[in-house]
């Protein structure tokens, strides 16, 4: 075995699990693979599924035909990440966009996006936000056409119990801790890195519907949280929005409405910094109409706020002060210990930001300085640092 390579235990333990008991036996699986795509392999025998198991990892689309073999074998979905096999030629430019038909979906969708950032494919890190896919999005999480597949659907897969969606969580709370602390850039990729191994196992796993509720509202959570790292890191571009849409999803899979509320108006502050401003304001109306005897007074305070940033983009200056009355009554109304878990940093400071930012753009600076250092002057510097930071009314939106 040469020396520059290590041997590839993942593919090992999935072709032992497929019931592949020759490499023979494998690489005809393989070819048959590449002839179903129309796209024959040349060459495949057992000295290449020898090579793969060594640590080497073959050119052009091979691996997606392994990971294809292997898919069929197991009756679930096996990527090339999976193998630890680079697909960042093959990865297509709509992964993450589209909103999922179903919950089993939306792991795939997340399986393929996890993998592709991992290894770094280009097209998915440096493409730009898909405009229509926000539409597509808002509507489809309003009109809740998401389906729950029942147990009899995942044969497959490891036995989840709620003890292991607590495990899952608290892991998920220590990269919220490390993200507030020091931004997105710090820990993102071990973020992606966990989703992609615990997540993943656990989502392909089998699980009572209660649990399965849970353990998706756990994921969706994740994977806000990888949106927002990714957005703090790079800001414009699409990866993030792709993060943002297949939470979504598992929001919605897990029947978390407030949640899934809570990503549109993550959505529409990502649609104003890239100047899709009424996108934005669509986006933050979304949220609204979804919760609109739902939300809590401080996360309605938080949606009529991003409308409002969009609308003061547009100029639109007596809707703009509309919306931030609404905004300010209902801050005024909210009680802390209310709000969900994950919408505890909404305080003051934001508020006093969100105020800032709208009247800076529409030219009132009298009443823009005013706020700025309102929010200065309560931001705590400990806390919730990333949050603070955008919250600077200095930033370029």
């Amino acid at each position: 075995m040469s020396p520059a390579h290590t041997p590839n235990e993942p593919l090992a333990q999935l072709m032992l699990e497929a019931g592949f008991d020759s490499r023979k036996s494998f690489a005809r699986a393989v070819l048959e693979e590449s002839r179903h795509a129309g796209e024959p392999l040349r060459h495949c025998d057992h000295t290449y599924v020898g090579r793969w198991l060594e640590g080497k990892i073959p050119r052009g689309k091979t691996p997606v035909f392994i990971a294809a073999a292997l898919t069929r074998a197991l009756g679930r979905r096996i990527t090339p990440a999976d193998l630890g096999m680079p697909l960042s030629g093959h990865v297509p430019a709509d992964t993450g966009f589209a909103y999922p038909e179903t919950s089993v979906d939306a792991i795939e969708n997340l399986a393929a996006l996890w993998g592709a950032d991992l290894e770094g494919a280009r097209l998915i890190r440096a493409g730009q936000v898909d405009r229509a896919a926000w539409s597509e999005t808002s509507l489809r999480w309003l009109v809740n056409q998401l389906r729950w597949p029942d147990e009899a659907e995942r044969p497959h897969g490891p036995r989840v119990g709620m003890a292991d969606v607590d495990r899952f969580r608290a892991t998920i709370d220590l990269f919220v801790q490390l993200d507030n602390r020091f931004g997105g850039g710090h820990a993102r990729l071990a973020l992606v890195q966990y989703l992609r191994t615990d997540g993943q196992r656990l989502l392909g796993g089998r699980y009572p519907a209660s649990v399965g509720r849970a353990l998706f509202s756990a994921a969706a959570e994740g994977t806000l949280l990888a949106a927002w790292m990714t957005y703090d890191s790079m800001p414009t571009s699409g990866l993030a929005q792709r993060y943002f849409t297949q939470a979504l999803a598992l929001a919605q899979s897990a029947d978390d409405r407030l949640l899934g509320a809570s990503i549109l108006d993550a959505m529409s502050h990502q649609a104003t910094y890239v100047g899709r401003y009424r996108e934005a304001a669509n986006l933050a109306r979304a949220a609204m109409t979804g919760t609109r005897t739902l939300a809590t007074p401080g996360l309605t305070a938080h949606f009529h706020a991003m409308e409002a940033r969009a609308l003061a983009r547009l100029g639109d200056a007596r809707a703009c002060d509309l919306a931030l009355v609404a905004a300010v009554r209902g801050f005024e109304r909210r009680k802390p210990d209310n709000e969900p878990p994950w919408f505890q940093y909404f305080n003051e400071a934001e508020l006093a930001a969100e105020l800032g930012h709208c009247f800076r753009d529409l030219g009132r600076a009298t009443d823009a300085s005013q706020h700025a250092s309102q929010c200065l002057a309560v931001i705590d510097e400990s806390t919730f640092l990333r949050s603070d930071f955008f919250g600077d009314v200095q930033d370029p939106v």
